[in-house]
C-alpha cells in the first residue's frame, strides 16, 4: 500500500478529517463539502439547543437512533468505540426521546 493511493483520497475518509469523540472534525467537513458540494454543519453539542438547532438535533438523533436499532448489529450496539455510538454521544442524543421525537413527527406528517 503506498501513500500515493491515500494522499488523493479526500480527508473525510481518512482518519486526519475524522474526529476521535465521533463524526468529522473541521477538516474533514471541509474536505466532504469541497468534494460533494455539500454543506455539512459542526454538530449540535449543547445540552438544551433553541430553534433550527434544537430541530437539527433531534433529526439527527432521530435518523442515527434508528439506524443503530435497525442496521447495526448487536456487536457494534454495545460497543461504546463504535462510530455511531461515537456520534450519538456527541451529539447527546438519548435514543428513547429521539424516537419518540420521530413518532410525533411521523403522525403530524400523517395528519396532514
Amino acid at each position: 500500500m503506498g501513500g500515493e493511493k491515500l494522499a488523493g483520497t479526500p480527508a473525510w475518509q481518512r482518519a486526519a478529517g475524522k474526529n476521535e469523540e465521533g463524526g468529522l472534525n473541521a477538516k474533514g467537513r471541509a474536505s466532504y463539502n469541497k468534494a460533494t458540494g455539500g454543506n455539512l454543519k459542526a454538530p449540535v453539542t449543547e445540552s438544551n439547543p433553541k430553534g433550527d438547532r434544537a430541530k437539527r438535533q433531534n433529526s439527527f438523533c432521530s435518523r442515527m437512533c434508528g439506524m443503530k436499532k435497525h442496521e447495526t448489529g448487536a456487536k457494534t450496539k454495545k460497543d461504546p468505540d463504535s462510530r455511531i455510538n461515537k456520534s450519538l454521544r456527541k451529539w447527546n442524543c438519548k435514543c428513547s426521546s429521539a424516537y419518540e421525537f420521530g413518532v410525533k413527527l411521523a403522525h403530524a406528517l400523517i395528519s396532514k
